[in-house]
């Protein structure tokens, strides 16, 4: 995502080769959610035959200011860039253009032709970027709503230090905030905290002096530095984190030792634990923050470590009552083939149920087995029964002795 660094080492370019030059072609791509508040037909016939007499910027917001209003401004968003034909702007993202190449690029949004030939494009392949017409952009958002540039306003130490000193937002989210700092994004507040020491979660109220003052230094150093290898960024110092904060985690490292990341602002920030610690109330609460999650973790863990055991009882239950439902059922089958006559083998020796119901085990029986000891539940149920009709009693119930029945007299034949 373009920073200041990236927004000014564009500035610069246009201003070099752009400014005192009149445009002679203008095209204007269909899209109106980049091309904001204007008809793209409007902007191209009201920027032919304008000169360019400046080259504009505030924070991330770069804009050209011409012969007359109004001008033409470009908030750069999340992948917006600058690109002058023949001409190198910067390494950290593809900027020179090669005769062989195609030209306007794929993703422009405006070209521009100058009289002397030279052509610029400001291209957009997320299309998160916004290009206006505006009368004064400086007096309307987003613009007017902006803090002190980071580069040309910066704020002086006392000043700064007093700033910080009156809010209570994290510091990575405050440096992020551009009505607080302009220009400064996701990778330059990782990297001036990282190089000034200083969590990114730290309240920017409880940052001492000491630290608030490393803090400014920093800002101004990183700045400068990535201009002065035009945000070449394989040229930055080694010992930066910008070289490692794009890395998984577990892999990142500088200068030997372990970055970290967390969400702080809405944003990914990288951050070395071993260097960058919390101070005062906010490493306590930090602390506290941590006893808590794990607490919960522990308690958590603790619940699904009961649910298991209370689960084995009721299995090891249930296999005793499956194989005892089978062998009531083999013991049925054995008194029916007796009362028949005949011995008749069980369909399944209760050996071989054993065999049978160890190898079916996970095979999908455990429908057929809760069928076999519902019927048998509900059968057991039936014989003790109180409300069933009971049996005719025998003589013997009432205290007499049961005779065998007498085989009927067959009647004498008549000589």
């Amino acid at each position: 995502m373009p920073e200041l660094p990236e927004v000014e080492v564009a500035r610069r370019a246009l201003e070099e080769h752009c400014v005192g030059k009149r445009i002679v072609r203008c095209s204007a791509a269909d899209d109106t959610k980049v091309i904001d508040g204007v008809a793209p037909p409007r902007l191209e016939a009201a920027l032919v035959g304008r000169t360019i007499s400046a080259a504009r910027r505030k924070g991330k917001n770069l804009w050209l200011a011409l012969d007359s209003p109004p001008f033409p401004s470009f908030q750069f968003g999340m992948a917006g860039a600058i690109y002058i034909k023949g001409v190198e702007l910067s390494k950290y993202k593809r900027s020179a253009v090669s005769p062989t190449e195609e030209w306007p690029l794929k993703y422009s949004k405006l070209l521009v032709v100058m009289d002397d030939g030279l052509e610029f494009s400001f291209t957009d392949k997320r299309r998160f970027a916004k290009i206006r017409f505006l009368d004064n952009p400086e007096a309307v958002p987003p613009i007017s709503e902006l803090g002190p540039d980071a580069l040309f306003e910066p704020l002086h130490l006392d000043d700064f230090v007093e700033s910080l000193s009156r809010k209570k937002a994290p510091i990575k989210a405050l440096l992020l905030d551009q009505s607080f700092i302009s220009g400064i994004g996701n990778w330059i507040a990782d990297e001036v905290l990282y190089q000034a020491r200083i969590h990114p979660m730290q309240t920017a109220s409880m940052i001492s002096k000491e630290k608030c003052k490393a803090l400014h230094q920093c800002i101004i150093e990183v700045i400068e530095k990535s201009l002065e290898v035009g945000c070449n960024s394989s040229q930055y110092p080694e010992n930066w984190i910008f070289h490692s904060r794009e890395k998984k985690p577990g892999k990142a490292f500088v200068e030997g030792k372990k970055i970290d990341f967390i969400t702080v602002g809405g944003r990914t920030s990288a951050y070395v634990p071993e260097l960058q610690k919390l101070d005062g109330i906010d490493a306590t609460a930090s602390r506290a923050k941590i006893s808590k999650e794990q607490s919960k973790s522990n308690k958590a863990a603790r619940e699904v470590d009961d649910d298991e055991e209370e689960a084995k009882p009721a299995k090891r239950g249930r296999k005793q009552l499956v194989k005892a439902t089978h062998e009531i059922q083999e013991d049925e089958e054995d008194t029916k083939a007796s009362k028949r006559g005949r011995k008749q083998p069980a369909k399944t020796s209760k050996g071989s149920w054993k065999k049978a119901h160890h190898s079916s085990e996970g095979s999908g029986d455990d429908d057929s087995d809760d069928e076999a000891v519902d019927k048998v539940v509900a059968e057991q149920g039936k014989r003790r029964d109180p409300k069933q009709p009971a049996e005719a009693k025998s003589s013997s119930d009432k205290g007499g002795s049961a005779a065998p029945a007498k085989r009927p007299q067959r009647k004498k034949r008549q000589l």
